[in-house]
């Protein structure tokens, strides 16, 4: 995702957990980052701001409400942003009952490659696909008709 962030973009590392080792590289290439974890970093004020970029690492998985956290990311996003989303993909239906993403029991959503377009689409986004565990998104930079 660095490489298409303009220099010195301001972003959210959200879900940072408690060593925000991704918002330290940004901040390393110029960028200005907030952290937001609701355990970790639960500083709510920088929800309340807009972003050129967010990341969120390893966190997607743990959405209870995942429409409420994708309808926040959108809302966090300036137009033109993008977010970056780490979770690993879930390929493989026979071997899902094994699979160790599956068994952490603070895991309790997954995603697929098809679910990250249907997000794209519902949030009128698009989508650069990097499996096995990466999506970068891009918000539009006017609001479409009819969109959330």
């Amino acid at each position: 995702m660095k490489k298409v962030l303009a220099p010195a973009s301001s972003g959210l590392d959200y879900g940072c957990g408690p060593g925000p080792a991704l918002g330290r590289m940004f901040t390393e290439e110029g960028h200005s980052v907030s952290l937001f974890d609701p355990i970790y970093d639960n500083e709510r004020s920088v929800l309340e701001r807009r972003y050129d970029f967010v990341t969120c690492t390893e966190a997607a998985e743990h959405f209870h409400r995942p429409h409420e956290e994708f309808s926040r990311l959108n809302r966090l996003l300036r137009p033109g942003g993008h977010l970056g989303i780490m979770t690993r993909f879930q390929t493989d239906d026979d071997r899902f009952g094994n699979w160790h993403y599956r068994r952490d029991p603070t895991h309790v959503v997954f995603y697929r490659e098809d679910t990250m377009r249907w997000i794209a689409r519902r949030w009128g986004w698009s989508v650069d696909l990097k499996p096995p565990s990466v999506a970068i998104f891009r918000k539009r930079r006017t609001r479409v008709e009819g969109s959330a």
